[in-house]
């Protein structure tokens, strides 16, 4: 979900945000919303409550959840729990993921493409256990090496943000960036033994052959998020010994 980050295109998306965020304050004032999003992070009032965090990194990090779906949440934070927290973790898009993750984990390398939402979000994201990383894309492009399908970007080449993970192996990584396909294809190669791969909005039908190559391996847990008035999915691939080399 593209890392919690602005509303970007789409007029009518954009007056729903203002009006949204508008709106809590009064909520917030008489101690409305804040008894929502108090309560359990699987209930219909916690859902409620953090749909005034739409578009706002630090008030998604205030709740403590990751833009995903809930039963994506859910499973995640089980499976970190089970290793004990020791996680190394490499994200591909930057945002209250990043802090719900450096609560979580060992370490976080976090890897954003957009100049201002880097700096936007470095504060939040000040912790000792976070590696912040800014890795714009090469602009005005004829043929990118690296596309992402996302409107606005097509003359980039995001081939330095998607090796921007190198060559070490992680247990945990994440995609909810640009380019997620390519993106995919080297968390594949960088997965360590037993990790796990968080991919995020894989209902969008450019993912599909990416995601569909992977048969057999995806968990799609599709739901509720928080701060998103409409169901979506996020998935989760486990890969086999033999995927890693």
């Amino acid at each position: 979900m593209d890392a919690c980050r602005r509303p970007g295109h789409g007029v009518l998306k954009g007056a729903y945000v203002r009006c949204v965020h508008a709106a809590a304050v009064p909520l917030r004032a008489i101690g409305v919303l804040d008894r929502l999003q108090r309560a359990p992070r699987d209930s219909l009032r916690f859902w409620l409550g953090s749909q005034f965090a739409i578009y706002d990194a630090a008030q998604l990090a205030k709740l403590d959840v990751p833009w995903w779906t809930l039963p994506a949440i859910a499973r995640v934070e089980r499976w970190i729990a089970a290793r004990g927290g020791d996680v190394r973790v490499f994200e591909y898009g930057a945002g209250a993921s990043t802090a719900w993750l450096a609560r979580r984990c060992r370490h976080v390398t976090s890897v954003e493409h957009d100049a201002g939402f880097f700096e936007a979000i470095g504060p939040l994201l000040a912790r000792a256990n976070v590696a912040l990383r800014l890795v714009e894309p090469q602009r005005g492009s004829a043929a990118p090496r690296t596309r992402s399908g996302r409107r606005g970007y097509a003359d980039c080449d995001f081939s330095a943000y998607v090796d921007a993970i190198g060559t070490e192996r992680y247990d945990l990584i994440v995609i909810d960036g640009r380019a997620r396909s390519a993106c995919l294809a080297r968390a594949c190669a960088q997965l360590a033994p037993g990790g796990l791969i968080v991919f995020d909005n894989s209902e969008r039908s450019r993912y599909a052959a990416a995601l569909d190559a992977l048969a057999g391996r995806v968990q799609r847990c599709r739901g509720w998020a928080p701060a998103l008035p409409y169901r979506s999915e996020t998935s989760l691939i486990h890969l086999p010994q033999e995927v890693h080399g």
